[in-house]
């Protein structure tokens, strides 16, 4: 089964939590802290290979968890780091955010990686949080969450040239003669229901050639099947349009014909206007095949596209047009930026970061803090332990939160919720102290050694 797009949720390891713990030796009374931290989740990474073809594996299997790191253990020994999940896809894959369809990445290239939900970090053992003020802290941070989505996998076909026309022109019969390819050929429309792949020798040279289901007026705006492919050309180098010289049973006229796949193809996309194309006139040993054919010659001569007449049954004019079709392929792709040897093979996916403090009032006295690295805070601080939680308000103080929340009208006694928590509002920053607060000096819910500073 051919699988061109799918949608599947993606899910990494959350990270495993610190410990907090302290030397227990003989002879030493007052061992220092030596707790490990959590090891970091596992993430999910998609990998184009080139001996994968399709999309059927998430056709039938739609969520994918990464495993998560382990907590961290006393005598400094760090949690182990979660595996990752490597998802094989076709090349020429591309992956966008499902809710809001932003670009993710384009996998065009063979072993090229993407991480698509990063595993989260592992939490900070309590030897960390060591001041000359807090010699002995009884607290380590909890793991950070994993990221999570849903994204779209669409897959678009690398072929040099592609076989575009109405349904019923022979662009299967085509391709089964000109390569290789053994597509399902028959004589009523839409026999063709997913694109076919065609290694074509010319000469020296080799092309792969696709022939995309039938296209009707209309196609860009979803009629017919052949909408769902129009993506697949979009890649190619060369666009083969093939028009019925004998008319088929409409006696439908082949100029007529090329106007209307003309228009999908712009409205489609603009840039496959002024993608180079050549014109097949196919059934040229049907009877009255002749007059029509020198009618679309003239008009291709006037219109400035190569015209070639061939015959897919008894291959009249076939070689002509391989070689000619391989010539203009190389062509072209000698004439494209020459890629380098070395490209990044992997990269991470980074949704865009706004460090930003939302505060929303939803009741008379409630008011909602949103902000990614503020919710991470609160998240990995174990809210059990009274001294975890003391230096999680020092934080939230000097990242800035107590100061938004005024502005926005919070006083004491109101109910304040940041991620999973909610709790009693105290105000105790003045106005000073307020100003001054950074929010940089948080990065990203871990702490930098210049938060400490004056902590206590």
């Amino acid at each position: 089964m051919f699988i061109d797009e799918s949608k599947i949720h993606v899910y990494g390891g959350n990270g495993g939590a610190g410990s907090s713990s302290f030397r227990r030796e003989k002879h030493v009374p007052k061992g220092g802290p030596d707790g490990g931290d959590g090891g970091r989740g596992g993430s999910v990474i998609l990998e184009a290979d080139q001996a994968v073809s399709t999309l059927i594996d998430f056709h039938y299997k739609r969520h994918f968890k990464a495993e998560r790191g382990t907590h961290g253990m006393g005598s400094g020994r760090d949690g182990a780091v979660g595996p990752d999940i490597v998802l094989k896809v076709p090349i020429g894959t591309i992956a966008r955010v499902d809710e809001t369809g932003e670009f993710i990445a384009d996998l065009s290239r063979h072993g090229q990686r993407v991480v698509v939900a990063r595993g989260g970090r592992g939490g900070l053992g309590n030897t960390h949080f060591v001041t000359p003020t807090r010699r002995a802290p009884s607290f380590a941070q909890l793991g950070e969450p994993a990221e999570d989505r849903w994204i779209t996998l669409e897959l678009k076909l690398l072929a040099d040239a592609a076989l575009v026309g109405l349904p019923s022109v022979g662009k299967s019969s085509l391709i089964a003669r000109m390569s290789a390819a053994r597509p399902k050929i028959a004589d009523y429309p839409f026999t063709t229901l997913v694109p076919n792949l065609g290694v074509v020798k010319a000469g020296d040279y080799s092309f792969v050639v696709a022939d995309i289901p039938g296209l009707i007026e209309g196609a860009s705006e979803g009629a017919g099947l052949g909408h769902a492919f129009l993506r697949h050309i979009e890649r190619t180098a060369l666009i083969l349009h093939v028009v019925d010289l004998s008319g088929g049973y409409e006696d439908r006229d082949p100029i007529v014909d090329l106007g209307v796949i003309d228009r999908e193809l712009a409205a489609h996309a603009e840039e496959l206007v002024s993608r180079p194309q050549i014109v097949i006139g196919n059934k040229c040993d049907i009877e009255g095949a002749a007059e029509k054919s020198v009618r679309l010659s003239e008009w291709c001569e006037d219109a400035g596209r190569a015209y070639y007449e061939v015959s897919a049954v008894t291959g009249e004019g076939i070689e002509s047009m391989i070689r000619a079709v391989g010539e203009i392929v190389r062509e072209l792709r000698s004439a494209e930026i020459p890629e380098t040897e070395s490209f990044e093979a992997t990269f991470i996916y980074e949704p865009p970061k706004e460090r930003v403090i939302e505060v929303e009032r939803v009741g008379g006295n409630e008011y909602v803090v949103r902000g990614g690295f503020i919710e991470r805070m609160v998240i990995m601080t174990d809210m059990a332990n009274e001294e975890a939680v003391a230096y999680l308000q020092r934080r939230l103080l000097r990242a800035g939160v107590e100061r938004v929340l005024i502005e926005s009208g919070a006083v004491d006694g109101d109910t304040v919720t940041i991620g999973p928590v909610s709790f009693e509002f105290e105000g105790q920053a003045s106005p000073v102290q307020a100003e001054g607060d950074s929010e940089l000096d948080v990065e990203d819910g871990l702490e930098t050694e210049a938060l400490e500073d004056g902590d206590e």
